[in-house]
């Protein structure tokens, strides 16, 4: 699957020579930097597919997993989770609801 999640305005290498910088630089130096412009994407969370161990779960008052990569035996989808936000990943999928990605042995437990 492939997908474009940035694009660059223009070429990396390009050089303005006109191009004033608002602070000053010593020995009027330009300072050079790369400017990037994401593309706003929404992706449909069941549709992201975690790789190896790891599962997308999406926060609520209590957790639930969305999707479980290939390793990751142990635990299904739709199942409420408790988890330690340490090894936890913050995802912007596009939409209204927070996602985050961990790996399954991150998780303390499942909520029967």
């Amino acid at each position: 699957m492939a997908s474009s999640f940035v694009t660059l305005s223009r070429p990396f290498a390009s050089h303005t020579p006109n191009s004033h910088s608002l602070s000053p630089t010593p020995s009027g130096l330009k300072r050079r930097s790369l400017k990037l412009n994401a593309i706003a994407t929404k992706y449909e969370p069941t549709k992201v597919v975690p790789q190896s161990d790891r599962v997308l779960i999406r926060l609520e008052v209590l957790p639930e997993v969305v999707s479980v990569g290939t390793e990751a035996k142990e635990v299904e989808t739709g199942k409420k989770v408790l988890f330690s936000d340490i090894n936890a990943y913050e995802i912007d999928l596009g939409t209204e609801d927070r996602h985050i990605f961990c790996k399954a042995s991150d998780l303390l437990a499942v909520v029967e």
